[in-house]
């Protein structure tokens, strides 16, 4: 990394691309330890049942993601603390860095993509210092549902209301709307695998389907943050926010916040694409 001059870019675009930072050897590591957990292999996760009677094959394609694999998997664990994604993220956030959740993402050909939104209305920071990265282990393009940004959407620090919506070419996401862009601002991050995409919580972002007849795009997705701020969210879980939710990873520096604990709260499952 030039370090100024990618943080200067990720402030005022709201994201940064790093790219070949993993190893095909790693990729590859990862897409086995997540076939071991779609499978049921590496412990208990919830949602398998869903598909009960299908075989491996049909398993992977019918799973859009799976949530908090990191809790099954030492290397999709280990991988939270990929040396040069923690220099990024202490770069743009802080020396003191907490991860509090992982994303698998299969996205099997035809699968659906995500509309519109922002992850801090999802994961609230009480600071503004949610950040996203996105790797990328498939090929990502337009044709087989990359994302797609809204380049400096996260400057006005505003969360858009939300909205359920009817779109088949997304999950039933709730979708960003009344914001003062079109999708004409928008541009396709194609990504090489083992790329990396850090994004600010409040970019607006999405991703279409998957129109492609054959094939995955596949992607590790985890969440960071200050660990001076408190996290109000559920985790998924919880009726109810939390004052501070604990069921976190440290990644860099120290938990300011440590005499607090932490708390094994969330349960790794499965996304598949019909509930």
């Amino acid at each position: 990394m030039n370090v100024d001059k990618d943080v200067r870019r990720y402030r005022e675009n709201g994201y940064l691309i790093i790219e070949n930072v993993i190893p095909d050897r790693q990729i590859h590591e990862l897409f086995e330890e997540a076939r071991q957990v779609c499978l049921g292999r590496c412990g208990d996760i919830a949602g398998v049942d869903v598909l009960d009677g299908l075989d491996e094959v049909e398993v992977l394609k019918n799973i859009i993601a799976i949530h908090f694999p990191h809790k099954l998997s030492e290397p999709l664990e280990r991988m939270l603390h990929e040396p040069v994604i923690v220099d990024a993220l202490t770069s743009v956030i802080g020396p003191n860095v907490k991860c509090m959740q992982s994303m698998f993402f299969i996205k099997h050909a035809g699968r659906p993509g995500q509309a519109w939104h922002q992850d801090e209305a999802f994961i609230p920071t009480t600071d503004r210092s949610l950040t996203g990265v996105w790797i990328a282990l498939d090929r990502a393009t337009i044709e087989n549902g990359c994302l797609w940004v809204i380049p400096g959407s996260h400057s006005p620090g505003k969360i858009w209301p939300v909205r359920e919506h009817d779109d088949p070419r997304f999950d039933p996401t709730p979708q960003s709307h009344s914001y003062p862009w079109s999708d004409e601002d928008a541009i396709p991050v194609e990504l090489e695998p083992g790329s990396v995409l850090l994004f600010n919580g409040y970019l607006l972002h999405r991703s279409l389907n998957n129109v492609c007849r054959e094939g995955y795009r596949r992607s590790y997705v985890s969440h960071y943050m200050s660990a001076e701020s408190k996290l109000t969210w559920t985790g998924g879980v919880l009726k109810k926010e939390a004052d501070d939710y604990r069921d976190i990873v440290m990644v860099a520096g120290k938990d300011p916040l440590a005499h607090k604990g932490t708390e094994d709260i969330s349960i790794p499952y499965l996304r598949p694409e019909k509930q």
